[in-house]
Order: C-alpha cells, then sequence, then structure tokens
C-alpha cells in the first residue's frame, strides 16, 4: 500500500476523533458568563486532547514522510496506534464529567501512554523498514522526551489517587515536551526533499 493511502486514512481518523470530542462541549444554557463556569471542566479537557491528538498527527506526518511503500507491519503498527488515538474521546469525556475523580484521571493517562508506546512501536517499524534508517536513527538520538515521556505518564496515573489535579498537571507537561516539532526530525525531512 501507498504512504499517501495510509497518511489519509490516519488523518480521517484524526479528524474523527476530534469532531467527537467537540461534539461534547454542550452549549450552556443561559446567556450570563456565569453559565460557562460548570462547563470549564469539559472545555479544558477538550483543549489538552486537542493539543494531543494535533502532536500526534504533526509527528505521525513527519513519520511517515519515510516510508515509501508501507510494510504490513506498518499498517499494524499504525492501526494499533489509531485504536488507543480513537480512545480518546472517551476518556476525555470522562475526565470532562468527572469533576476531578480518580479513575478518570488514571484511565486518561491509561490511554495517553498506550497510544505512546504504540506511536513508538510505529517509529521502530518505519525507521527499521526506511531507506534512510541511519539518518532517522541519528536525528533521533537518544530520544529523550520519548524515554521521559512514559515515565512521567506512570507517575500521573498513580498520582491520580492521591491528587488528579496533579496528573493532569503532568498530562500538560508532557503536552508542552512535545508541541514543538524535534528540529532534527525537521532537518532530516528538508534534507530528504532536497
Amino acid at each position: 500500500m501507498s504512504t499517501a493511502r495510509l497518511e489519509a486514512f490516519s488523518d480521517g481518523v484524526l479528524a474523527i476523533v476530534i469532531t467527537i470530542m467537540v461534539l461534547e462541549l454542550k452549549v450552556p444554557h443561559g446567556e450570563d458568563l456565569a453559565n460557562l463556569i460548570p462547563l470549564l471542566p469539559v472545555f479544558l479537557s477538550y483543549v489538552l486532547s486537542f493539543v494531543y491528538v494535533a502532536i500526534y498527527w504533526n509527528n505521525h506526518h513527519h513519520l511517515l514522510t519515510f516510508c515509501g511503500r508501507t510494510t504490513a507491519r506498518e499498517m499494524w503498527a499504525n492501526m494499533h496506534l489509531l485504536f488507543w488515538l480513537s480512545l480518546v474521546p472517551f476518556v476525555t469525556g470522562w475526565v470532562g464529567e468527572s469533576h476531578g475523580a480518580a479513575m478518570p484521571a488514571a484511565c486518561y493517562g491509561a490511554v495517553m501512554l498506550m497510544a505512546a508506546i504504540a506511536y513508538k512501536i510505529l517509529q521502530v517499524q518505519i525507521i527499521d523498514s526506511s531507506s534512510r534508517r541511519d539518518a532517522l536513527r541519528s536525528a533521533l538520538g537518544r530520544d529523550v522526551k520519548g524515554l521521559i515521556s512514559p515515565v512521567i505518564y506512570v507517575t500521573a496515573i498513580a498520582l491520580a489517587f492521591v491528587s488528579p489535579l496533579i496528573s493532569y498537571g503532568l498530562y500538560a507537561v508532557v503536552a508542552l515536551m512535545w508541541i514543538v516539532p524535534d528540529r532534527r526530525l525537521e532537518k532530516v525531512v528538508v534534507d530528504h526533499h532536497n
């Protein structure tokens, strides 16, 4: 299968994920700003999840530029990633409606942890089959962010039962770490197209 087809399918799934999340935002009953206050947890969980989906979409796009033709292992690794990302609307809605409960905060982290693991598996599959394998490995280096993120997720999941707010803060930290694309990978992408 061509990479373009895989990327188009993935883009469609991620667009649906975002659409489902935004549909969870209900119109307030009333005309005052005070009517928005009860909706704030739902909105904040949406913003955090939107940022995560945007990060995955961006990094997924960069990663797929190194695929020639897609192998079966890459397709299944991609489906594995999409499975976990398709659960983001569910945990986002649960977090938004739970009023700071521990289990939704922990489940949110579990889905994000599994998505991170799935992305790493996809990354390994693409690097292993890429003709630019050495350039990719060099660009990613030790992948410090990729190593630190799961540790933060596991910590946040455990801390959800102590303070869900701390967990959400840690999830935001991971998002902030990833919001700026890795310049080393972008350089390899530019060199690849020149």
